[in-house]
């Protein structure tokens, strides 16, 4: 990205988030991050503007001014389960409305790019409440008027959460087995390193052209890898 950019970041306490943040302030040349959190990041650079409860435009545009930055991208990593929201209505406010909030802002504030960490099978048709959120999201940013999206779509996350998910903790032991089983059109479906996604994540961000690109298993793993 070029020289003065920034990238508005959601979700940077989060697994995908968290991988994706670090990687960006490993590059020399990276963007500025300017990140709402709601509780302290325990990383400090110069790269890095967090800002605890700073989920509302002024605060964003403020940090922006301050270092003279232009905001090009909006990076979200947002993601949570019913049983850490504690109801449908909770998880929506979050999956759903603050994806879409913050995502408004950005494209108000100048960003001409969004990415949203969504998840396989993906769809506002969908009959399952959850696949039905993250399509309901994805839908919302296409109406928004950002010139690219790029919408992650992985399966399983791999890798260590802060939180404890039983479901998911066993969807991990199981994943080297399931992987070998997905194959052809199910390879979709395949668990993924959150690192590689984060990896994706970054490498997707600034990507020129126009329009509405689906990054599933093996297209994530393409990016992951590329230069």
């Amino acid at each position: 990205m070029s020289a003065g950019s920034a990238v508005l970041l959601a979700g940077a306490t989060g697994l995908v988030g968290g991988l994706a943040l670090r990687r960006w302030l490993e590059r020399g040349d990276g963007p500025l991050l300017v990140v709402p959190v709601r509780r302290p990041l325990d990383v400090d650079h110069p790269r890095l503007l967090a800002l605890p409860g700073g989920w509302d435009e002024k605060s964003i545009a403020n940090a922006l001014a301050t270092r003279g930055a232009r905001l090009d991208a909006y990076a979200c990593c947002l993601g949570t389960t019913i049983r850490q929201a504690g109801s449908r209505e909770a998880f929506l406010e979050v999956d759903r409305d603050l994806v879409l909030s913050l995502a408004g802002i950005a494209r108000r504030l100048g960003a001409r790019q969004a990415l949203m960490v969504s998840s396989v099978g993906a769809s506002a048709q969908s009959g399952n409440f959850y696949l039905r959120v993250k399509g309901e999201a994805e839908r919302g940013l296409a109406a928004l008027g950002f010139e690219r999206i790029d919408c992650l779509r992985p399966g399983l996350l791999l890798g260590e959460r802060s939180g404890h998910r039983r479901a998911e903790a066993l969807g991990q032991k199981l994943a080297p087995l399931a992987n070998l089983l997905a194959r052809g059109p199910l390879r979709r479906y395949r668990a993924i390193e959150a690192d590689d996604v984060a990896a994706a994540l970054v490498k997707l961000c600034g990507r020129g052209g126009e329009g509405r690109f689906i990054h599933e298993n093996a297209a994530l793993l393409a990016a992951a890898g590329g230069d």
